[in-house]
This record gives structure tokens, sequence and C-alpha cells, in this order.
């Protein structure tokens, strides 16, 4: 309580301070540490949801920039300086600040070292921070300089050594409870655990943000992390287990979740998942259903479209109110009711079973069988401002940009590129002979396709 009120109060003189600029009161009285740490706060209350709190951290992430430029040999003899440096550049500051403090600053060689991890940190050259950071234990540094150095040596270890990285990730929470580190830290281990296969940290680790940091600005990319774990999981996480987290959420963002899970699902072929999520959306709580959702129907009659009752499907297909879809859902509407068509189709005609010798100079190849729509599906609409699902790491989260997936090309490509529906797709089998079980087979290769190019998730 005395340290926030304090920090509190030092805010108070920065806000003073941010509104006359020319008199540098802040960077002339304040002290380097003091600065971050209120920097600290305002990120802390930012991760619990003080989304108003944004605009002050970019004051302060200013001021103290200044602060430590400005700041001379003398001012670095003080360790708390000197930490609030390094945590500064973890926080996602100015490498260049950072290194050009650290080359005035006289101090003991473990600190320089972890100066000179953050600033190739910063710098986008991982594995040499890696290799500085390596022999520096976070629990064995001051909480607040540990929590953050865990929190980024987790990072930087992810894609190599994951089980490594978890553990570090556990530290980083264990030092700075209730924080924007322990919001990351968390945030990080949700995709790990997933990248892991292991179930039960992802649930656990599942809950445990959505219990303290659901109000996150960071929260989005939990939720596509948990999306995403959701569906590659799905055969080790219960529909009672996802209910329980789900439970914790407020109704909009429940539906919202449930939406989305409904959607890949669909398209990934997991009916009972998608089944089960499209009702999850529908019911909603406290008496407010969402029965008319529009994508909830979508993605339900989705998880249908090959195996149900097919003129059903197209019933339903059929009311769904496209001007209360987006974009990229009214897309996916139109090729469902075009491929729900096509499976009612009258067949083309098998060729006889016996068929009569034709001499070889007369001899002609025999078309694929052809769908409803003919080899020519370029009605279907153009996919437009594609985007990928799988966000990018950014610098500052310790590791480079995340490849884009294959379908890539395919969404900045002219649309008439676009494979029809009736065309197989490289890696598939030969095409079933019955003509309806072959376009029940390109059915479930188009969705794929169109949910790779669509790629934004229900908004």
């Amino acid at each position: 309580m005395k340290r926030a009120t304090v920090t509190r109060r030092l805010i108070g003189l920065l806000l003073l301070a941010g509104g006359h600029p020319s008199t540098g009161f802040a960077q002339d009285t304040l002290q380097p540490y003091q600065l971050v740490r209120s920097l600290q706060l305002i990120q802390d209350r930012i991760a619990a949801g003080d989304h108003a709190a944004l605009p002050m951290q970019a004051k302060l992430l200013e001021m103290a920039d200044a602060r430590l430029r400005a700041a001379n040999a003398e001012d670095y003899k003080d360790p708390k300086n000197f930490r609030a440096l390094l945590v500064y550049g973890m926080s996602g500051g100015n490498p260049v600040t950072v290194e050009a403090a650290t080359s005035r600053a006289t101090t003991d060689p473990q600190s320089l070292a972890i100066a000179k991890g953050v600033i190739d940190y910063l710098n986008g050259r991982p594995g040499e921070a890696i290799e500085a950071l390596r022999p520096i234990d976070p629990m064995a540094l001051p909480p607040d300089l540990g929590a953050f150095l865990a929190l980024v040596k987790g990072s930087l270890l992810a894609g190599d050594q994951p089980a490594t990285a978890l553990r570090l990730l556990d530290e980083a929470r264990l030092l700075s409870p209730g924080t924007l580190v322990e919001e990351a830290a968390l945030r990080r281990s949700v995709g790990l655990a997933v990248a892991q296969g292991d179930a039960a940290r992802f649930a656990l680790a599942s809950t445990q943000y959505v219990e303290r940091y659901l109000y996150s600005p960071y929260a989005s990319q939990f939720a596509d992390s948990f999306v995403s774990g959701v569906i590659a999981l799905h055969m080790s996480i219960s529909q009672d287990k996802l209910g329980d987290i789900t439970s914790m959420m407020d109704p909009e963002r429940e539906k919202v979740i449930y939406l989305r899970i409904a959607r890949r699902a669909a398209i990934d072929g997991l009916n009972d998942l998608s089944a089960f999520a499209s009702a999850r959306a529908e019911q909603g709580r406290d008496g407010n259903t969402n029965q008319d959702d529009p994508r909830a129907l979508l993605y339900a009659s989705l998880s249908t479209v090959t195996s149900g009752t097919i003129e059903d499907v197209r019933a339903k297909l059929g009311k769904i109110d496209r001007s209360r879809l987006s974009e990229g859902d009214r897309a996916l509407l139109d090729a469902a009711q075009a491929i729900a068509g096509e499976v009612v189709a009258p067949p083309t005609a098998l060729p006889a079973e016996k068929p009569a010798p034709v001499p070889a100079a007369a001899a002609q190849p025999v078309p694929e069988i052809a769908t409803a729509q003919g080899a020519d599906d370029s009605g279907l609409p153009p996919v437009e401002g594609a985007i990928s699902e799988q966000p990018a790491v950014t610098a500052a989260s310790g590791g480079p940009a995340a490849n884009a997936p294959d379908m890539a090309a395919a969404a900045s490509a002219d649309p008439a590129t676009v494979m029809p529906a009736s065309a197989p797709s490289p890696a598939a089998g030969p095409e079933p002979a019955d003509p309806t079980d072959a376009a029940m087979t390109r059915t479930r290769r188009q969705l794929d396709l169109i949910d790779q190019m669509l790629g934004a998730a229900p908004k």
C-alpha cells in the first residue's frame, strides 16, 4: 500500500510535468528508478483492464527514455538506477537508449552481461541474447529485475526448449504476481502448452488467465491461442472443462469464443465439437439467447453440410440473414450454399459397364466427372483482404516473425487463380468413383481452402 501511494504521487507529479515539458521537471527532479517504477504501475493497471491508462504509458515511456539518456555515470552507480534501465529495456524501451546508457555506466559484470543480452534481444538477435543470458538465474536477482529476465528468457527459448521456457515463465509469475509480467507469462504459457500437447497445462493456464486478465488489452492474443488450443487438443479436453473455463467470461466474450470454436471445428470436420460450440453460442446466459445470431446458424450448418440431411441444411442456410454477416462469412455462406446444391444435383451418368471397343485412332480422353456448377466455379465471390489468423511474434516478444501459412500467397493472388470447388487438392488422394461421394470429398477440400483464405475470425 505504501509503495502504491508513493507511486501515485509520482504519477501526479509526472502528469503535472507533462503539461509543461519545457520545464524539464520530471527529467531533472526524479531519479530514473522512480520514473520506471511509475511506468510499471501503469502497465500493471493496463494488464488489469484499465485501457484508459494506455496513453499514460506512452507518456511515461517518453519521459523515462529522456531521463535515462540524460543520466550520467554517477547516476548509474546507484544499482537501482541501472536495474531500472534494464527493466525499461525489457518493458518495450528504446534499444538505442539502453546501449548508450550502458556504454557510460560502471557496474558489476553480471549487470553488464544482462544489459548485453537485453540489447541483443531488443535488436532482434535472439541467438546472441540467449548466450549472454544463459548463465544468469532470474531467481537469484532482485524480484523486479528477475521477473522481467525470466519472461525474456522464456520467450527466447520457447521455440527450441519449450519445457525450459515454461519453467521460466512460471518463475516470472512467481516473482511478479498480479502484474503485466504475469499476464504476458500466462498468455505465452497457453500457446506453449498447446505446442507441447499438454492439455492439463493448457486448461490450467487458460483458467488462470481468464480469472485474472480477461480484460487486458492483450486478451485477444490469448483468445487466438485458446481457440487454436481447443481445436488442437480436442481429444484431450472435455466439453465440461471447456464449459468451466468459458463460464468465467462475460456472456458476450463467451459467445464470441464459442462462435470461433464452432467455425474452426466445422472447417476441420470436428462435427461433435462444432455442434457443441454452436449450441453454446446460441444458448447464451441470464435468459438472453443468441438463437437469432446468423453466425451460430451458419457454423452449425457447416458441421452437417456433408453429413446431415442436406435439404434441412439447405433450408437453414436459406434462412440466414446475410446482411448481418461479415464480408468473409458472406463468402463462406455462398460457398456452403453452392456446395449444398452440388451435393443434391443429379449425378452425371456413369459409363456403361461394358463399353463398346473404340478404335485406337478414334479414342478420346474421358472427361472428369463435372460438378453441378461445371468445372469453372469462378462464380464464387472473390476473397478480399484475407489475412493470416496466426499472429506474428514481434521483436518485443523476443522471437522472429511467425512464418506465413502456405495459403498466404493465395490470399494475395488474383481471385481468378483461386482453386474452384471441383479442383482436387494437390496433396489429396484419388476422387471416389461414386459422383455423390466425390462431391462430398470436394466439399471438405473447398471448405478447408476457403477457411485458410478467409483467415480472420468472426468479430
